[in-house]
């Protein structure tokens, strides 16, 4: 009989989490880190989506005009980086990182969104690169868990209350760009309002998603807690 042999360890189960909720949640942070401490990818939707919005300014695009939105929406090229320690988004091969940032994508990322031809083509991508990621992934967003993946895995919806969510925006921005909490909080009630209201994938809780209440956590213990709970999950698989 031989001695000393490792048994060989079986891979985790792949797993797919679909973390969604409105701004200043902690969505991202708590989504990279998850995906980091469980070596699963993690795809930024938000991101895309602003991404296609600078896109739009800066090709000169009406972007008050649904219609011009709706013919130009296949024209860009996107491309998310999926590695959790450093994600990227390009558009047409440039770094759109800082760009897609600002507050003037901010104002108007919501009404892009809400075309429905841009929620397609952005939809498919997504879908794409879940479907790819062959260990697992953490796909973060809005529509995630009713829309995009809805056969995924494991679904948390992130909330906040408005004033704990436009202190963690407002000190996300920078120099020009930051704001004072007051006016960042109306900002973030605003967009909340137009994105739930949207026709198109509106923002909401999935019936079967697990609701985290972010207001008085601390990022780790928020990431604790969703690592828990995917860790659970995988072992039910």
């Amino acid at each position: 009989m031989e001695t000393g042999a490792t048994p060989a360890r079986t891979a985790p189960a792949a797993v797919i989490v679909a973390i969604d909720g409105p701004s200043g949640t902690g969505k991202s942070s708590t989504s990279k880190a998850v995906a980091a401490q469980l070596g699963l990818s993690y795809l930024d939707t938000g991101a895309q989506y602003r991404a296609m919005t600078w896109w739009m300014i800066s090709n000169g695009v009406d972007v008050g005009d649904p219609a011009a939105i709706a013919t130009a929406a296949d024209k860009p090229v996107l491309v998310s980086g999926t590695d959790p320690a450093a994600p990227t988004i390009t558009v047409d091969g440039a770094d759109a990182s800082g760009p897609i940032r600002t507050r003037e994508v901010t104002s108007h990322v919501s009404a892009v969104s809400a075309v429905p031809e841009v929620r397609t083509v952005i939809t498919e991508l997504q879908r794409s690169i879940a479907a790819a990621a062959a260990g697992g992934i953490v796909v973060e967003g809005r529509d995630i868990g009713t829309t995009v993946l809805p056969d995924a895995d494991l679904k948390i919806f992130l909330t906040a209350s408005p004033e704990a969510r436009a202190a963690r925006r407002s000190g996300e921005l920078k120099g020009k760009e930051a704001a004072d909490v007051a006016t960042t909080r109306e900002a973030l009630i605003k967009r909340d309002a137009a994105d739930a209201g949207r026709k198109t994938s509106p923002l909401a809780k999935a019936a079967d998603a697990v609701e985290v209440d972010t207001t008085d956590l601390t990022l780790q213990q928020v990431v604790e807690c969703v690592v828990t709970l995917v860790e659970e999950k995988r072992a039910a698989k």
